[in-house]
């Protein structure tokens, strides 16, 4: 499992003080009030970057990295993601499952029959998509426990109901 989990994306500097428009990927937008350290992604590995959090407004966060204070400093992290390390992010509960603890997890249906790898997982509803690169192409299935029974994620394996998924999956 990664240490680092991405976090935010920094859409633009905001301002002229060096603030950053942040699209946050946090189940927790609050959370970002409590870090004071996220982390960018070099070919060398991760480093750590301050960040103070001034407010929270319309689902972005607006924060001052590393101290930035003109719009020329901020601006050099347009487009970069951030990533929060595994111990200050929200621990999961219950059944709950990290996203990039599922990516590349591979699915199978009861019969041992592979599906496919997952990929990525959409976030446009109320009801997450999981994407799966198969055999034939792309299989986009809503991630409900009727069609996914069972995740380990820690095994990379997901079993499907093969019957549940063939009424709700789409191919492309």
């Amino acid at each position: 499992m990664n240490e680092y989990l991405m976090i935010a994306t920094v859409l633009k500097p905001q301002g002229v003080h060096g603030e950053c428009k942040l699209r946050s990927y946090a189940a927790d937008i609050d959370l970002f009030y409590k870090w004071s350290t996220l982390y960018v992604k070099n070919e060398n590995g991760f480093y750590p970057v301050s960040v103070h959090v001034s407010r929270i407004k319309d689902g972005f966060v607006y924060a001052v990295l590393n101290h930035s204070d003109d719009a020329d400093s901020a601006e050099k992290y347009r487009g970069i993601d951030l990533y929060v390390d595994r111990a200050h992010a929200k621990a999961v509960e219950g059944n709950e499952v990290l996203i990039e603890d599922l990516i590349g997890c591979e699915a199978y249906d009861r019969d041992g029959k592979t599906i496919g790898k997952l990929s990525s997982v959409l976030q446009y509803g109320t009801v997450d998509t999981w994407v799966f690169n198969t055999e034939n192409g792309t299989l986009m299935v809503p991630a409900l426990i009727s069609v996914f029974p069972e995740v380990d994620a820690e095994k990379k394996i997901i079993l499907v109901n093969r019957e549940r998924l063939e009424e709700v999956s789409v191919r492309s």
